[in-house]
C-alpha cells in the first residue's frame, strides 16, 4: 500500500512525520492518515511532493507489495540499472560472470588507491 511504502521510506531516511509534512508542504494529519492507510487515494501531486522530499521516484511509492523482497524497496537508480542491463542483452544467468568483472575492477581500484 502507498501509505506503508511512504512510512517505511520515511523511517529509513530518518525523518519524523512532522519533518516530512513540513518539507513536503502536506499537513501532518493528512500524511498520518496516508501512512496508516486510512486515505488510500491521494492525488498524484501530493505523492509527487512526498517522493521529492524522500528522494525516490513515484514508481517506488506506488508499487504494490507482492513479496517479502518487495518489502525492502529498491531505490530508483538500482531499478534503472537493472533495466539498462536487460536492454543491453544481459540475461540473469550471465550476472555471475559480470560480478567477477566488477570484483576485478574493485580490486584494481584498491591497488591504485593504495588500499
Amino acid at each position: 500500500m502507498i501509505g506503508t511504502n511512504i512510512s517505511e521510506i520515511r523511517k529509513r531516511r530518518g525523518l519524523t512525520l512532522s519533518e516530512l509534512a513540513h518539507r513536503s508542504n502536506v499537513s501532518k494529519s493528512y500524511l498520518s492518515n496516508l501512512e496508516r492507510n486510512l486515505n488510500q487515494n491521494p492525488s498524484i501531486q501530493v505523492i509527487g511532493k512526498i517522493a521529492t522530499v524522500l528522494d525516490v521516484d513515484l514508481k517506488t511509492i506506488l508499487q504494490a507489495e507482492n513479496t517479502e523482497e518487495n518489502h525492502n524497496l529498491l531505490e530508483g537508480e538500482w531499478i534503472d540499472f537493472i533495466h539498462d542491463l536487460k536492454e543491453s542483452g544481459i540475461e540473469k544467468e550471465q550476472l555471475k560472470e559480470y560480478k567477477t568483472v566488477i570484483e576485478f575492477i574493485k580490486w584494481q581500484q584498491g591497488k591504485v588507491e593504495g588500499k
